[in-house]
């Protein structure tokens, strides 16, 4: 009796793995099979594309002069 009890939580959390490894290569079975391929998993732009921004300035923080008390 021990031991078909032992054996329910062991296939419980076999069934689980299962269940979690089918869902991480649903996810990213493409990722993964790109990458053993060596290649990328996205498509590459045919022509470069440069990004303007114009820097933002930020202006410095200063703390205001601390004040002693007079003694």
């Amino acid at each position: 009796m021990t031991a078909a009890l032992g054996t329910l939580p062991f296939l419980a959390t076999l069934w689980l793995l299962v269940v979690l490894g089918a869902t991480v290569l649903e996810e990213s079975g493409a990722k993964i099979a790109a990458a053993l391929k060596g290649k990328s998993a996205y498509r590459q732009i045919a022509f470069p594309v440069r990004l303007r921004s114009r820097p933002r300035i930020r202006q410095t923080m200063r703390a205001p002069p601390c004040r002693r008390a007079a003694a």
